[in-house]
């Protein structure tokens, strides 16, 4: 079974950065494609942003284009999610997820594994 795990969230103010990080047990990493989903309170888990399996094909929400960047780095078997300019309304639950298709969709269901969640707050 593999096990995804994430890191690196936090509480920041408003316009400030961080950058998440997961990582994927086993030796099919370089296989998946990857994603980041987030779950605000009351609000229903929804798509951040998705890679291929070899990084040259990125996908992003609306609401996170031009602000988050997310990358892999196969070698190391970790997967990276930059955010910039935080506002407030990306306060959730952020989870990394890993696809077996290689080339990924961008729901829930395509996605076969999934981390527990790191908690990200931006306050005003």
């Amino acid at each position: 079974q593999v096990q995804v795990m994430e890191s690196g969230g936090g509480l920041v103010q408003a316009a400030g950065s961080l950058r998440l990080s997961c990582t994927a047990s086993g030796r099919a990493f370089g296989d998946f494609a990857m994603g980041w989903f987030r779950q605000a309170p009351g609000k229903e888990r929804d798509f951040v942003a998705a890679i291929n399996y070899n990084g040259r094909n990125t996908y992003y929400a609306n609401s996170v284009k031009g602000r988050f960047t997310i990358s892999r780095d196969n070698a190391k078997n970790l997967l990276y999610l930059l955010m910039n300019n935080l506002k407030p309304e990306d306060t959730a639950v952020y989870y990394c997820a890993a696809s077996k298709q290689g080339n990924p969709g961008l729901i829930e269901i395509e996605y076969d594994y999934w981390g527990q969640g790191t908690q990200v707050t931006v306050s005003s």
